[in-house]
This record gives C-alpha cells, structure tokens and sequence, in this order.
C-alpha cells in the first residue's frame, strides 16, 4: 500500500468538502437573488445549481484490473455552475418598476423552500465529510501511537 492509497479517504472527504461548500455558497446566493428582477444581463434572476461528477484515479483502476475498481475512486469533483431553466413565474404588481404592460412583472424562478431544503442537505454533507476527514485523522493518530508504542 503505497503513500497516496493510505490518504485517499482523507482526499475524497476534502473533495466532498470543498464541493459541499461551493453549493452552500450557490444555494445562499439563490436566496440572496430571489426577488431580483433586473439583472446586469438582463430579466430576472435565475436560479442556479451545482454539478457534480465523481473523480476517478485512473492509474489505480488499471493497475489493479476489474477486482480494483473502488481503489480508482478519488472524491468528486464540480463540473460546473447551470442556470435553472424552469419557467419564470409572473406576477402581477402593476406598480413595480419592471411590470409590463398588463401590470405583470417576472420574477426569478427561486423557490425559498426549496433552496432551504437544499442548504440542508449541502450542510448536512459537510457535515459528515467533515467527521470522515476527523475519524481518518483520529484513526491515523492512534496508529501512530501504537508504532511508538505508547
């Protein structure tokens, strides 16, 4: 067992970190832009989400052949950023700035539950990559004292 395969639940737990903290950010800024109805590009705001994909260690998956193929997995890494593409609802408030002219102003397409449903479950894997990360730091410090044989 070489070097890097001693540390891998140490690196897929801080790329579950890091990819839980980037959609923590993306969800806050939903909320944060969920009655903004001019955008500098134009219209309302559109919600965002966050793509993930999972990260493979190539030369760990063909060193070992088909019986290795767990040893291959390094985390998960973010592909990207995407705009919702759901419809925008309308409403009608004659006296916004933004209305048309039936009286009708488009409103970004965030849905605050919703977000807060998704800030709950991105904390939550925070959360326990978080605690995976702990346990494999405690796991390796007791390791450590039983070689020096205390």
């Amino acid at each position: 067992m070489g070097f890097d395969t001693t540390f891998n639940a140490f690196n897929i737990s801080s790329t579950g970190l890091t990819a839980e903290r980037l959609r923590m950010e993306v969800v806050a800024n939903n909320i944060a832009n969920a009655n903004v109805t001019r955008t500098p590009q134009g219209g309302p705001y559109r919600r965002k989400d966050v793509v993930f994909e999972t990260a493979l260690n190539r030369s760990s998956i063909f060193q070992g052949g088909p019986s290795n193929i767990t040893s291959g997995l390094s985390g998960v890494n973010v592909v990207g950023t995407v705009e919702d593409q759901s419809e925008l609802p309308r409403v009608y408030n004659p006296g916004h700035p933004d209305a048309d002219l039936d009286g009708y102003v488009t409103m970004p397409n965030v849905n605050l539950p919703i977000e807060m449903v998704n800030l709950i479950t991105a904390t939550r894997a925070y959360e326990a990559n978080l605690k995976a990360a702990q346990s494999f730091t405690d796991m390796t410090q007791q390791a450590i004292a039983l070689l020096k044989g205390q």
